[in-house]
């Protein structure tokens, strides 16, 4: 069996490249990616795979935008921390999906599945269900009003007046008029889970950046600094490994 493992946590995807071989000793890892763009790459120019293993969220979006771009005649199998209720919403459209930390007796009871269904003319249409089903889900659960505290009171702030999320030894919420907030929520990675991917990007650790606060884009030799708009702290950094996903997000 030849089979794709699509996961950006190279210790996650060892892991579950042991649990697969220890299932299937004869199968072929065809690749292990750990991007959006890499695996569409990948498909451009390598024969299409038995099966996938594929994580949802990755180092530069959603996996879901890889099969909605491409024609994947493969079933595939998706791993993920994400919430299981969310996951009810379509995991009757799915072939399986592996909840982290993934399980051995789960991965072989999905492996059964993969070959109950593998000649299947269904698969393609489930996909696309599936993929709908997951789009739905994502667009109800986009915030699009906050709430920040300001000497000792509670602000609304709607999404349109946010420029960015600032992480210091707390988050604060920088508008676009140049107010200073302290949000309500205590890390960024919980705050880019409840936004929309398409109007904030997290250019570093320590920025999650609203599109209409860009402005210039200047490349250095470190990647790409970002000149915000109308704000005082005005320049940041973008790594080389972000560089490409942020200019395809700019557009």
């Amino acid at each position: 069996m030849y089979i794709l493992i699509v996961e950006d946590e190279p210790l996650v995807a060892k892991d579950l490249e042991r649990l697969i071989r220890e299932a299937l000793p004869t199968v072929e890892i065809a690749a292990i990616l750990g991007s959006v763009e890499t695996a569409k790459q990948w498909f451009a120019n390598n024969k299409m795979p038995d099966l996938i293993f594929s994580d949802i969220r990755l180092s530069d979006g959603v996996s879901f935008e890889i099969y909605e771009t491409l024609s994947i005649a493969c079933p595939i199998i998706f791993t993920t921390a994400y919430d299981e209720y969310a996951l009810r919403a379509f995991k009757i459209n799915s072939i399986d999906y592996l909840l982290k930390p993934i399980d051995a007796k789960e991965l072989a009871s999905a492996l059964n599945k993969y070959r109950a269904v593998k000649d299947s003319q269904v698969l393609h249409e489930q996909l696309q269900t599936l993929l709908s089903r997951w789009q739905d889900v994502a667009t109800k659960r986009y915030k699009e009003r906050f709430l920040a505290l300001q000497r000792n009171a509670l602000v609304p702030i709607n999404e349109n007046e946010i420029a960015y999320f600032h992480k210091n030894e707390i988050i604060h919420l920088h508008t676009v008029a140049g107010d200073k907030f302290i949000s309500e929520h205590q890390t960024l990675d919980e705050i880019e889970q409840l936004v929309n991917p398409k109007v904030f990007f997290r250019v570093n650790r320590q920025y999650l950046v609203h599109i209409q606060a860009v402005g210039r884009v200047k490349t250095t030799h470190k990647g790409l600094t970002v000149e915000l708009k109308g704000v005082v702290a005005s320049e940041i950094d973008i790594s080389r490994e972000k560089a490409t996903a942020f200019k395809e997000w700019l557009v």
